[in-house]
């Protein structure tokens, strides 16, 4: 069946004046495929800031990248938009979600079919990054890849099957040929031997390694010049500002070599790119990561003609064999300086070497590699021969419910510059009972957990540091504990604070250090959690036991040979594991002869602790009283109903209904993510979702409990009415629950997957 010709394209990915690597190629290729196929060609962009960047009319839609409806919106526009083919720019880093997970949700939806182009394929991915792999092939209907061992790496890896896959090289610029002697004096580096190393510069790259290597060069080339040309990447820019580019221009001072290195920090055109690398005598690549799967710098300067030295990356080994270019090994300057003199001496061999590289380059212009794409986008449609309407109706039970929205305004409203308020009036911050070692642990907790899945603004980052600031205060350094209340007027409102605050405090301390790419903030919370962690041994109180278990387990994270404080780990719930033996029975299997408060919090931390320490006892008394729980807290209704404040539950009594309070449902719904985790069981996500709704309205009373305009959270559900209080621990229980709904939904996805 002959198909009807292309008309409409949709690329989508990162995209210019996005300052990356796959945004310029998506700009190249779209402008490529345009101009060889005739079709309309649209952008979907991926933005990382807020407003996304300022896009020409290529770009018709904007995904926020850590947004998951977003990417469910553009699935629907690009539906309705006619197009007969999705080209999507694959890269791991460049979506949200576990792994860049959330892209499944577009590709989920979308009604034509897709070729992906895979920029990054591991040839070890850990679990979650096999299982987004695993449905982008299910997804995709061809796969696009620039070498031969990354074709073969999907193979052997993945079991992808060879029909689905295309290799196709990196595109690169026709460039016209100009007098090199032109370009030299352009650049006043005429009579000098220049060597070139371009793109977004950071510390994979390598570069510490060539500027080791130059004083060597010069005592045999002392005319030699080192152009390094690129911009410090801007996520770079926004973690660590200009730290690696300022490092490496004080190792070329500490070497005497200034006169011999030229930085260029900016982002250049194309054009300017093209009159560099042709100025140049070599070209040096010295990345440090060998399963690179593809350069984009590397293929433009092997395509113009240049003569390459290389670390054997992935893509470099595969496209300098057979002496298209020199190989070095990694981080070796002593044979970077070997290679750039034999190739400045040898002006026959470096000239035989440009030559065939320009030859090769011939087949990788865009000219050349669009028609290929072309190709692979007609061949997907052969495939998908079968007309699809462009919107299929899903009801609910054939797609994940959708959450509401992150909102900070009313966390914003009730934190000052010491810390956040405990209490509010309606949604007016009440002063009277100032604050709480408790609140500020939960959100700083939150805070981390907002970074983690790349809510890092600098308003969170702003919040994080006084929540930080009011803990480390709290701490008393002689005692080895931390105060709980203070006053408005920041006075101490007693000598040692709670069991319990201190176990929240070491949880909010843990998760800073296991998660938290905040290198200042991890080192401090490590030194506090060093010094706060014996008193938790002397505590008496069960929660606090389960607390403290829970920051240890995000300690662990990050320093899993901790002898130390895995066993004190395994102490404490070996003293959980010991009460439950004591005093469960089969028709009141639990810890204490009462459930009073914030009772998921026992259960969670058994399974935790379980999970990661190999200890099946614990993950089984752990799922078992969490099952009985659920099923207490279950209203005849099928609704999620906390035991309440009121009264709590007593062995052999009626379960108090009220006062439902907020942390609660918190409890329940981050015990019940934890329970799947260990479990797999289903059973566990709808416990999840049942509990979390209750702060959407399916309670008791029918009233959402959360302010949807601000995220704030009322204070209860009293029998008659909603508590309207706002106040920072029901507000807190909130947002912690949403947080943890968001990543639990993005790894459901990956779990899964609904086709």
């Amino acid at each position: 069946m002959t198909l009807p010709d292309l008309l409409k394209i949709a690329f989508v990915g990162d995209y210019l004046p996005r300052k990356c690597g796959i945004a310029t190629f998506t700009h190249d290729l779209r402008g490529a495929v345009a101009g060889s196929s005739g079709a309309e060609c649209i952008v979907v962009a991926m933005d990382d800031i807020d407003h996304g960047y300022a896009y020409d009319d290529d770009v018709k839609f904007q995904v926020a990248e850590q947004e998951l409806e977003e990417y469910r919106a553009a699935a629907d526009f690009l539906n309705f938009s006619n197009v007969d083919v999705v080209s999507l720019q694959h890269e791991f880093g460049i979506f949200g979600g576990p792994c860049g997970s959330h892209v499944l949700a577009l590709l989920q939806d979308l009604r034509m079919p897709v070729v992906t182009t895979l920029h990054t394929v591991l040839s070890e991915p850990d679990q979650t990054q096999r299982a987004v792999m695993a449905q982008l092939v299910r997804l995709s209907t061809r796969l696009v890849v620039m070498t031969e061992r990354c074709r073969e790496t999907l193979l052997n890896t993945y079991s992808v099957d060879s029909e689905q896959v295309d290799v196709i090289a990196h595109g690169i610029p026709n460039v016209p040929d100009i007098d090199q002697r032109v370009l030299k004096e352009q650049f006043n580096v005429e009579n000098k031997a220049v060597a070139l190393t371009f793109g977004l510069l950071s510390p994979g790259k390598g570069i510490e390694h060539v500027l080791k290597a130059i004083p060597e060069i010069v005592a045999r080339f002392p005319d030699f010049i080192y152009l390094v040309l690129g911009a410090t990447h801007p996520s770079l820019i926004r973690d660590q500002g200009e730290r690696y580019r300022i490092s490496l221009e004080r190792i070329a001072k500490e070497l005497g070599i200034t006169k011999h290195v030229s930085f260029y920090n900016r982002f250049v055109e194309l054009e300017e790119l093209t009159e560099f690398i042709g100025a140049a005598d070599l070209y040096i690549t010295p990345y440090l990561n060998v399963q690179q799967a593809v350069s984009g710098t590397l293929a433009y300067a092997f395509g113009c003609g240049q003569a390459v030295i290389s670390t054997p990356y992935w893509h470099a080994e595969e496209l300098l064999a057979d002496g298209r270019g020199v190989l070095v090994p990694f981080a070796d300057s002593s044979a970077i300086a070997r290679e750039v003199i034999g190739l400045l001496a040898d002006d026959g061999r470096r000239l035989a070497m440009r030559a065939q590289a320009h030859t090769l380059g011939r087949s990788m212009t865009w000219d050349h590699v669009s028609q290929l794409y072309v190709n692979s986008f007609n061949r997907a449609r052969e495939q998908r021969s079968t007309p699809l309407k462009p919107l299929a109706v899903r009801t609910l039970d054939e797609q994940p419910l959708a959450l509401p929205q992150m909102q900070l305004d009313h966390l914003q409203h009730i934190s000052d510059s010491t810390g956040v308020v405990q209490h509010a009036i309606y949604t007016i911050p009440d002063h009277t009972h100032g604050y709480c070692t408790d609140d500020n642990a939960r959100a700083l907790i939150l805070t981390v957990l907002l970074e983690e899945q790349g809510k890092d603004s600098p308003e969170v980052h702003s919040l994080a540091s006084r929540y930080a600031a009011f803990l480390n205060l709290a701490f008393d350094r002689d005692t080895g504990r931390f105060r709980n209340f203070m006053s408005f007027d920041r006075k101490w409102l007693e000598a040692d604070g709670s069991d319990d605050s201190q176990g929240r405090a070491l949880w909010a301390l843990g998760t800073c250090i296991g998660r938290s790419r905040r290198a200042g903030l991890a080192a401090w919370a490590r030194e506090l959690f060093h010094r706060a962690l014996p008193a938790c041994e002397k505590t008496t109180s069960p929660r606090t036991w389960a607390l403290g278990i829970m920051g240890i387990q995000e300690y662990l994270r990050r320093y899993s040979g901790d002898r130390d404080a895995a066993l004190m780990s395994q102490q404490l719930a070996d003293r959980l594991v010991d009460m439950y033996v004591a005093t469960a029975t089969d028709d009141w299997p639990w810890f204490e002869n009462i459930a009073t408060y914030n009772n998921a919090k026992l259960s969670h931390s058994l399974i935790t602790h379980g999970r990661w320490c190999d200890d099946q006892r614990a993950v089984d008394i752990g799922l078992k009283s969490l099952r009985w729980l659920c099923e207490i807290q279950l209203s005849p209704q099928g609704r999620f109903r906390p035991i309440g404040s009121n009264g709590f539950s007593r062995e052999g009594g009626v379960a108090a209904k009220f006062d439902q309070q907020a942390i609660e449902a918190h409890a329940m719904v981050s015990a019940a993510i934890e329970a799947f985790a260990a479990s797999k069981d289903r059973f566990w996500n709808e416990q999840a979702h049942l509990a979390f709704d209750w702060f959407l309205g399916r309670n008791d009373l029918g009233q959402p409990i959360y302010d949807a305009s601000t995220g704030g959270c009322f204070d209860g559900l009293m029998e008659n009415q909603v508590n309207e209080n706002q106040g920072a621990e029901s507000t807190l229980a909130f947002l912690l629950s949403l947080v943890e709904m968001r990543g639990f939904s993005a790894a459901m996805r990956v779990i899964s997957f609904s086709p």
